[in-house]
C-alpha cells in the first residue's frame, strides 16, 4: 500500500490535534501537526533529511493572524493584483512552492474569498477547501492533488476566474509599459527592483549620479507612475527581477580584465 504523508498546519492546537487524528485513522495515510510556518518548514527540512518526504500541507489560510482573523503582519503598500504580504498560510505556501515544489498545498477556510483563493493559486496552492467540509471531501481532494489536479469550491470557481483574468490583465499591461525602456533604463529598473538607491545605481553601472537621476526620472515617466515605489511594484507585477549584484561585479570584473 503506497502511503500519503500529511502534514497539518494550523495554529489552533484542538482543531489541527482533530484533523490529524481524523486523518490518521486512514490505512494510507500517515499524518504529522505543525503550529506555526516556521515550524512546518523544519518539519520539511527534517523529513528531507530522513529520507521521508511529505506529500501534502493541509495549510491554515489565516496561519498566524490575530483574533479576528486581523493579519499579524502587514507590508504596507501592496500593489494592485499581488497578493498582500501577511504572516498567513498563503505566505507559507509560497515558501513551501520555492523551496519543496514537489509537495502539494491545500489551504484549509473558514470563509469563501475569491480573492484569496486566487492569491493562493497564484503562490502555488493545488486546492482550497472549507475547514468545515466532510473527511471524505478533504481525503478526496488530498488523493486528487497527487493526481496533479486543483481543487476549488464550487460556488468560488466564477470569482477566482475573475481574479486570475484581472490578475493577467495587470501583468500583462505592465509588461507593455516595461517593454517600453531602453536596455539601459531597463538595467536601471532591475537595480531599483534590487532596492538600490540613485547612488547605489551609479556605482554599480559606472555612471554618475546626474545621468542615473535621469535615467530613473524616463522609467517613471515610461512606466506612468509618480514614485520608486509604484516603479518597483510594477515591475514585480511584469515579472522584472532584481538586478543580480554580485552577478553584475563579476561582470564587469570579467569586462575590465
Amino acid at each position: 500500500m503506497v502511503r500519503i504523508r500529511v502534514l497539518v498546519v494550523d495554529d489552533h492546537r484542538i482543531f489541527a490535534e482533530s484533523l490529524a487524528a481524523a486523518l490518521a485513522a486512514e490505512p494510507d495515510v500517515d499524518v504529522s501537526a505543525a503550529g506555526s510556518g516556521p515550524a512546518a518548514l523544519r518539519c520539511l527540512e527534517r523529513a528531507v533529511a530522513e529520507g521521508r518526504r511529505f506529500d501534502v500541507l493541509l495549510v491554515d489560510a489565516d496561519l498566524g493572524t490575530a483574533v479576528g482573523g486581523v493579519p499579524a503582519q502587514r507590508e504596507a503598500g501592496t500593489a494592485a493584483g499581488q497578493p498582500p504580504h501577511t504572516a498567513d498560510g498563503i505566505a507559507l505556501v509560497a515558501g513551501v512552492r520555492a523551496a519543496h515544489p514537489a509537495v502539494r498545498t491545500v489551504v484549509l477556510a473558514e470563509r469563501d474569498d475569491p480573492r484569496r483563493a486566487a492569491f493562493a493559486l497564484q503562490a502555488g496552492a493545488s486546492g482550497w477547501v472549507a475547514k468545515d467540509c466532510s473527511l471524505s471531501r478533504l481525503l478526496a481532494v488530498v488523493r486528487g492533488v497527487l493526481r496533479e489536479e486543483t481543487h476549488l469550491p464550487p460556488a468560488l470557481l466564477t470569482g477566482v476566474l475573475r481574479e486570475l483574468t484581472a490578475a493577467r490583465k495587470h501583468r500583462s499591461d505592465s509588461e507593455r509599459l516595461v517593454e517600453s525602456l531602453t536596455p539601459r533604463e531597463h538595467e536601471v529598473l532591475r537595480c531599483m527592483v534590487a532596492g538600490l538607491g540613485r547612488k547605489d545605481v551609479a556605482a554599480r553601472l559606472f555612471l554618475s549620479p546626474h545621468t542615473v537621476r535621469t535615467h530613473m526620472q524616463n522609467v517613471l515617466g515610461k512606466l506612468g507612475v509618480h514614485s520608486t515605489l509604484a516603479a518597483v511594484a510594477l515591475a514585480r507585477r511584469a515579472g522584472v527581477r532584481p538586478a543580480d549584484l554580485a552577478g553584475d561585479v563579476v561582470e564587469r570584473s570579467g569586462q575590465l580584465a
